[in-house]
């Protein structure tokens, strides 16, 4: 289900694009302003609207961090905005000084691409704001942009109707001709990368006036050949598509159309999930939010609705983990050991027959997952006990414990690869998979970057929380 949970009315002309950040949502507008709003409630911001444009504020971006906020606008300029003052941190003018339709930030923040009404292109070092490299495609106009998730190459897209693929030399590496019949709108990489012995593929997905929403696969060869191959051309939009946009997970594909509906798909199956009709005007502009299941779309309307995807099982879950303590053996049961409260864990030892245990676990705060990480030096260094029999006692019937939760039949793809263990919170790595935060985290601070499950080189150490497996694990979790 995707519910609207609010409204946003500030502007006074088209709405151009909108952007989140971790805890910041930003909106620019034909009426050469951008709007800060703060995404625990959507109240604005006190430095807000920022007015630095002469004329209409075409995209804005975020930097990673959420520290800065580029834009851009028919001005010919691209403006580095400070998130912490609202003050102007830096104004980047187009070479040829073309109205600025696009601009995109790597991933790594590491670098800025701006495209304009005459076809070219301008690459920046983000952190110096300095220009580094110029590009251009003749007789067009550049409209849409998109960084891969390793940050290393980027896609435009034109009003000629072409999709074409640069790395940071602006060397063009790949050029899908014709991809959209009168012109691209939009672009927009997914998040994860997919690598295996031979290939690293990308997907990518793209809309236009040809009214359809297109998901690609971008192929690296070992050669260091790219290629380009159309996976889905989704058609449940009956004007031009405008804009679109992949949620953090990958999971989530969403598009606006000039037929005033939002659409949302499952990206990996192509699948329909909802039609959204609550604009009265062109939807051109949607976004995810990287942190919370969260969907803003923005109209000529002069409106952004947010709007809430709902899986039906947050509010089970909460309440399942939280009522009534779970002292019991039976309500104990319904729930993972990693799961368990300090009663839990107090009432276990009394069933095991290991109450004179009870006032030290209570003392040291054992929880369930802290009684799945007892080892026989914890034992005797921090609990203090001394017994060698005692111990050897404890570690048995937590080994057990851990043999009762494999043998329960947790879904495979619910378990990090790393610890084995059921995550709670899953991400993204660069090489396709779902890790435990903490788990991947330490892995790539200790194991050169490689890939647990492939042993490859990770392209990035960029990692995605992957929202949909979190809630298809709540879900479980709920009915077991």
């Amino acid at each position: 289900m995707v519910s609207l949970i609010c409204t946003l009315k500030d502007h006074r002309d088209d709405v151009n694009w909108c952007a989140f950040s971790a805890k910041l949502f930003a909106t620019c507008s034909g009426d050469k302003t951008l709007r800060i709003y703060n995404t625990h409630d959507f109240s604005e911001l006190p430095f807000s609207p920022l007015s630095g444009h002469g004329y209409s504020v075409h995209c804005c971006c975020f930097s990673a961090c959420g520290q800065f906020l580029a834009s851009c606008s028919t001005d010919a300029t691209t403006v580095i905005w400070s998130m912490v003052t609202g003050e102007i941190e830096a104004v980047l003018e187009h070479p040829g000084r073309s109205p600025v339709r696009i601009c995109a930030l790597s991933p790594d923040s590491a670098h800025l691409v701006s495209g304009a009404s005459d076809g070219t292109l301008a690459l920046w070092d983000f952190p110096s704001k300095q220009l580094r490299r110029t590009g251009s495609v003749n007789d067009t106009t550049m409209v849409a942009c998109s960084f891969s998730p390793c940050s290393q190459v980027f896609v435009t897209g034109s009003t000629y109707g072409d999709l074409r693929l640069w790395d940071l030399d602006m060397n063009q590496l790949h050029a899908e001709k014709n991809a959209h019949d009168l012109g691209v709108t939009c672009c927009a990489f997914a998040p994860s990368i997919l690598s295996g012995s031979q290939v690293v593929q990308f997907h990518l997905a793209s809309c236009g006036q040809d009214s359809h929403l297109k998901i690609w696969a971008i192929n690296k060869f070992g050669s260091g050949a790219y290629k380009m191959q159309l996976l889905h051309t989704l058609t449940s939009q009956s004007a031009p598509v405008l804009s679109c946009a992949y949620s953090s997970d990958g999971q989530l594909l969403v598009s606006g159309s000039v037929d005033k509906t939002v659409t949302v798909y499952d990206a990996k199956n192509a699948v329909l999930l909802y039609t959204l009709n609550q604009h009265e005007r062109y939807v051109t502009a949607c976004s995810f939010s990287p942190t919370s299941p969260l969907i803003a779309t923005g109209s000529m309307d002069k409106t952004v609705n947010i709007w809430r995807v709902e899986d039906g099982c947050s509010s089970r879950e909460e309440s399942s983990l939280t009522s009534g303590e779970g002292t019991t053996s039976a309500g104990r049961s319904k729930l993972l050991v990693s799961d368990w409260s300090e009663e839990d864990v107090s009432a276990w030892l009394l069933e095991e027959g290991l109450e004179g245990l009870v006032d030290k676990f209570r003392a040291n705060n054992i929880d369930g997952t802290e009684l799945l990480n007892l080892t026989k030096e914890t034992l005797a260094s921090e609990l203090h006990i001394e017994s060698v029999g005692l111990r050897s006692k404890v570690l048995r019937k937590v080994e057990e414990l851990k043999s009762e939760s494999v043998c329960s039949g947790i879904p495979d793809e619910f378990l990090c690869p790393i610890t084995r263990e059921l995550m709670r919170e899953p991400v993204i790595a660069a090489d396709g998979y779902s890790y435990e935060r903490e788990a991947i985290e330490s892995w790539i601070n200790t194991k050169n970057r490689s890939s647990p499950m492939t042993n490859l080189p990770l392209l990035t150490t960029l990692l995605t929380p992957n929202h949909t497996l979190k809630m298809a694990i709540g879900r479980w979790k709920t009915s077991h």
